[in-house]
């Protein structure tokens, strides 16, 4: 079996594990590789996603041999019968377990920031790495989540040589492989992309899983006219409790202010307290006109109208979101000079329609495609090298134009957040 990525392995993991979701399982990832998977799998699972940060303790003069294993909130774990037959003293226990701890704080802090470690006691607990080669980190992390309490441990992993998975059943509850090849020299053969996983995307997959998991907050809905080219558009104003923008969508062609997608991104928005503005940019006698729908300057002069209009009722930052033709009109209107948006997301968009006006947009732009959308994909590489302002490419691996793969829309509205929350909220730049 190969898996694409490690995106791809988890969602083939969570399937073999939907049993388990009556159960509510708290899902561990082992940082960094197990992350992504373990996301994966939480998300179909709808469980709490967290990582479990542990150190192996080695013996000295052979570091491959385990004599025990710590975790956080000062759990340990240590085989007597090792230290014994291995001659560790205690000065040897002493001297290995504070370097180990020391380097078990800093990967804590690191990937969980200030959130709280999701408890573990009296649950059944999903252990997840990207693969299995020896089995110590994983033999490790299942005595360490015994020694907080959970009370089933399953270790989940897509693949791993048949000797490892079968001596870690004596750890485990239950051991969920994939694939076991005969054949096996390491973890990334089975990966087409098996790239390191960067800390920096460790920490947005928790940071995604924690925003899912956090209550709702209020939300105040108000329909309205948005006047915008001498009109009166047809819209939706969504405003959180503290919102810290808002959001301006842009939908496209043969779309609406109804268009599913978009809705389900805005809501996503809402949940992080971010405000959306849905509107129509066009009126019910255009919408059948193709040339209103790709007339790119028509449609930015409403956006940037439509702005203005906002402006007058919120006094927060604006960041833009387009999709197919609606990403042309967000990112021609965001190139006016006299425009101050602070961001903008394209989701399947085509930028390119936006012409020679790419290089005049100074809002840091995100453009995210789907990986099998191939046509748009490659305008969106020429877009981007015509872009001189904060920008970046993400590609939704899998992914079709309009997104309606499993978790597909999800990771739109993810990266969407993440980008919005950095530029418009934080000001980072």
């Amino acid at each position: 079996m190969l898996f694409t990525d490690r995106t791809d392995a988890g969602q083939q993991l969570a399937e073999a594990l939907r049993h388990l979701e009556k159960e509510h399982p708290v899902v561990l990832g082992l940082p960094r590789g197990g992350v992504p998977v373990a996301f994966e799998v939480a998300q179909a699972l709808g469980a709490p996603l967290d990582v479990i940060v542990v150190r192996k303790l080695g013996v000295p003069y052979h570091p491959e041999l385990g004599f025990g294993a710590i975790g956080e909130d000062g759990v340990k774990v240590i085989s007597e019968e090792i230290v014994r037959r291995a001659g560790v003293t205690e000065r040897d226990l002493a001297s290995v377990e504070r370097a180990e701890q020391e380097e078990l704080v800093r990967r804590a802090r690191a990937f969980r920031a200030d959130r709280p470690r999701v408890p573990l006691e009296d649950r059944t607990v999903i252990l997840v790495d990207d693969g299995i080669a020896t089995g110590a980190t994983a033999r490790a992390a299942c005595e360490v989540v015994r020694a907080h309490g959970a009370a089933r441990v399953v270790l989940a992993v897509p693949v791993a040589p048949p000797s490892a998975a079968e001596q870690l059943r004596g750890s485990a509850d239950d051991v969920v492989c994939l694939s076991q090849p005969a054949l096996f020299s390491a973890v990334g053969e089975w990966y087409r992309d098996f790239s390191q996983t960067p800390d920096e995307e460790v920490l947005a997959l928790l940071a995604r899983a924690a925003h899912r998991d956090a209550p709702d907050r209020p939300v105040r809905r108000t329909e309205a006219e948005v006047a915008a080219d001498g009109l009166a558009l047809a819209g939706e104003l969504a405003l959180p409790e503290d919102a810290g923008a808002v959001v301006v969508f842009a939908h496209g062609s043969g779309s609406s202010r109804h268009s599913p997608r978009n809705r389900a991104v805005a809501a996503d928005l809402n949940r992080a307290g971010l405000g959306t503005l849905l509107f129509d940019l066009l009126v019910p006698a255009e919408e059948t006109d193709r040339g209103y729908v790709f007339d790119i300057e028509t449609l930015a002069r409403r956006l940037t109208h439509a702005t203005l209009w906002l402006r007058d009722r919120v006094d927060l930052p604006i960041g833009y979101f387009g999709a197919s033709t609606g990403a042309a009109a967000a990112l021609r209107a965001a190139a006016d000079p006299d425009a101050d948006v602070g961001a903008v997301v394209s989701r399947g968009g085509r930028p390119d329609l936006a012409g020679p006006l790419l290089a005049d947009v100074r809002a840091p732009t995100l453009l995210v495609v789907g990986g099998h959308d191939e046509q748009v994909l490659a305008l969106n590489r020429q877009a981007q090298a015509e872009l001189r302002c904060e920008n970046r490419l993400e590609v939704v691996p899998g992914a079709t134009h309009l997104f309606e793969e499993r978790g597909a829309l999800d990771t739109v509205a993810g990266l969407a957040r993440d980008w919005f929350t950095r530029h418009l909220v934080t000001g980072e730049r």
